[in-house]
């Protein structure tokens, strides 16, 4: 049956409701073998990081916190899939509801806070899982963890997910964990990323392989603060950068309903700071590591925008939402 059938369907549930429904159908829709009837993704690869992307699109995390249904979003098509984020401890997250849809705009809020059921549970959900393509791992801190002590979360995760992920990705722009975007100054930052650095050297000789680390970066930066995170990124020689998270901007949805609801934005209204953010990391990147883009791609059109703003691969999350698995091979072959 085509998504646009059922989303209105999927739509009139609560979100958190509405997502569980569909990640549980999927499953069961994968383990039937049904998902071999969707057209595949077709597009040239990218070999980035080390690592050789088979498409340049991806599935963004927080879709799948913990990994559960890795082996059902890989039929979908991706280029490569990002779960989590995850954190050290079991964490409920904030309390519900706390997912809210803006169709009116084609855009999400959220503020679930890094509900997760921790790193332990994440490492069986992918030791279980049977794909073998490109995973990546997005960690973070548990949300009553100090923030000068954040820094002990995240080498905690890396090292307990090292041998599990193709790249790892640092999540320090959620705007729904207190204090964590304090993490982007300069300063802390420095600080952040030689530990994880420092750590990710002795786990490469440890397990005779060296995982990519990727710094995921919020959209609501200026000029400044994204050209003394590009250094920093260059500094500690780190292998990539994701632009980006979600916003604490509203000015696109304020006089939708939930457009005023607290927590981050995401899908259609992020298009244009998220490719702005992208351009200027280009700039200050000068090509040296790859920008994965992210935010508001609804379309081929968007992803194509993301490319030509310097990203070297893409990311969905909302647009998914909105247009359902046929977005995937749509953006794979504008990307070809």
């Amino acid at each position: 049956m085509p998504y646009a059938l059922i989303r209105p369907l999927l739509f009139a549930l609560d979100g958190e409701t509405s997502h569980k429904f569909v990640m549980k159908s999927l499953d069961l829709v994968h383990s039937l073998g049904l998902t071999r009837l969707l057209k595949p993704a077709r597009g040239n690869g990218r070999h980035l990081m080390g690592l050789d992307f088979p498409n340049p699109v991806g599935l963004a995390a927080g879709l799948d916190k913990n990994g559960e249904y890795i082996d059902a979003l890989a039929s979908l098509g991706f280029g490569f899939l990002e779960i989590g984020t995850i954190t050290p401890r079991p964490q409920q997250g904030n309390p519900r509801p706390r997912l809210f849809r803006i169709p009116e705009a084609r855009a999400i809020v959220n503020r679930m806070g890094f509900n997760n059921g921790g790193v332990e549970q994440l490492v069986r959900n992918v030791a279980r899982c049977r794909y073998n393509g490109i995973l990546g791992i997005n960690i973070g801190k548990n949300f009553d963890t100090p923030i000068d002590r954040a820094a002990e979360d995240y080498l905690t995760c890396l090292t307990a997910i090292y041998p599990h992920a193709s790249y790892v990705t640092v999540n320090i722009s959620s705007p729904n964990t207190r204090d964590l975007r304090d993490l982007q100054g300069a300063e802390a930052l420095d600080d952040l990323l030689g530990q994880l650095k420092a750590t990710r050297d002795r786990l490469a000789t440890q397990h005779h392989r060296r995982v990519p680390l990727v710094l995921k970066i919020a959209p609501d930066l200026d000029d400044e603060e994204i050209a003394a995170i590009a250094a920093a990124l260059l500094k500690h020689g780190i292998d990539g950068v994701i632009a980006g998270n979600t916003t604490l901007a509203r000015e696109a949805v304020s006089d939708f309903p939930n457009g005023n609801e607290a927590g981050g934005l995401s899908g259609a209204p992020l298009r244009e700071r998220s490719n702005a953010v992208i351009r200027q990391l280009f700039q200050a990147l000068h090509n040296r590591i790859p920008i994965i883009g992210v935010g508001g791609i609804m379309n081929a059109e968007d992803a194509r925008q993301k490319i030509d703003a310097g990203a070297a691969l893409v990311q969905v999350y909302s647009g998914l939402i909105y247009r359902g698995p046929k977005l995937i091979p749509e953006l794979a072959a504008a990307l070809s």
